[in-house]
């Protein structure tokens, strides 16, 4: 009998050797917001990290390619490079065109900026300028949608119903991509979710309008990826320290179900474990499913259930959520690519006690 096992073993690692690595074809999409010193720590980092960054991907084997480039190839089915990395920035700052802009020149490297163009209408201080703008879009960066005034699409105001909010901020998404065209001759029908928060129906609705949807959970992207909720990592303090951030760039997607990605995201203040849509099913071929770990914000590290076919995992939260934004972050380490790791965000948005939102 053991002489059997010994067999099957190395028979095993045989056929994984001439087997095409399964985890290889991934991306990573990095969020910025800030590169500045004076600006708040927690959506910046400095120029000096920043251009680490940028070298830390020259320097160990990472192509950086512009979003419609990954988007398109999404959308084909076709298979992603290994080790594929775009760059985003959120919001539109002045210190983007002012210090971010030069240093990714200077690499060679393309990027997309997410902005609200309710905001550059304004000419709030220190937000970029339709000039500016202009300027950088005639040098090649990919301008997108980050929603005309960056609302929430999910915190309705006192006195409006749900479906009128969300109505509004989808006709107003409507009005800012034409902007965009008018402006700088760019209408991708890319979205930056303003804060991250969605829902399901938010998703559905966003589908039909033909946008694909970026957030602010953390993962890897990939030919499973659900082009209504594409993760992205952010990038900026305190994630900005370049051990970590070297795992990220690395990370593969799991292979989530549809279903998974669509998952019930709004939750009432002290809602029961129980009650929460904390089921992903996925495939598991490149992992060992008792190596998957997963954390919660606030609560650490959560046991996890399997089902018996091994079709998918219960999170055995047994606490209420925090309020606020809260995420399950569930990593394994692979099994074709040693020193990898596969990575998927789950993403709740919890109420106040009261029912009202919380503040941004």
């Amino acid at each position: 009998m053991l002489l059997l096992k010994l067999l099957i073993r190395r028979l095993s690692v045989a056929i994984l050797m001439f087997l095409p690595l399964t985890g290889t074809h991934a991306a990573v999409i990095l969020a910025y917001h800030h590169v500045s010193e004076d600006t708040p720590p927690s959506t910046s980092l400095s120029p000096a990290q920043f251009t680490k960054h940028l070298v830390y991907l020259r320097d160990n084997g990472f192509t950086v390619i512009p979003l419609n480039e990954l988007i398109d190839s999404l959308k084909a089915g076709k298979k992603i490079a290994d080790r594929t990395v775009v760059i985003t920035f959120d919001d539109g700052y002045t210190d983007i065109f002012e210090k971010a802009h030069p240093i990714l020149k200077a690499f060679d490297y393309p990027y997309t900026l997410f902005i609200n163009p309710g905001k550059v209408a304004k000419n709030k201080s220190g937000y970029l300028t339709w000039e500016q703008l202009k300027a950088m879009s005639d040098d090649g960066v990919l301008i997108a949608n980050h929603g005309l005034h960056h609302d929430s699409l999910i915190k309705t105001p006192k006195g409006m119903s749900d479906k009128d909010w969300v109505k509004e901020k989808l006709s107003q998404l409507q009005e800012s991509e034409q902007v965009l065209k008018e402006k700088l001759g760019q209408s991708w029908k890319y979205f930056a979710l303003p804060y991250g928060e969605y829902n399901a129906d938010i998703q559905q609705q966003l589908e039909a309008l033909d946008y694909v949807v970026f957030t602010q959970q953390s993962g890897a992207v990939g030919e499973h990826t659900d082009l209504t909720a594409v993760p992205r990592f952010p990038a900026s303090q305190p994630y900005d320290k370049l051990k970590p951030l070297s795992t990220k760039l690395k990370s593969l997607p799991f292979k989530v179900s549809d279903d998974s990605q669509r998952s019930e995201t709004i939750v009432a203040a002290n809602t029961p474990p129980e009650q929460l849509d904390k089921t992903i099913s996925l495939n598991v071929d490149d992992f060992y499913s008792s190596q998957l770990n997963c954390f919660v914000s606030g609560q650490g590290r959560v046991d996890v259930k399997w089902a018996e076919d091994k079709s998918g995992f219960e999170l055995l939260i047994q606490e209420p959520l925090a309020t606020g934004r809260v995420r399950a972050n569930c990593t394994a380490p692979s099994i074709s690519n040693p020193g990898r790791f596969y990575w998927y965000s789950r993403p709740w948005f919890v109420k106040k006690a009261d029912g009202s939102w919380y503040k941004d």
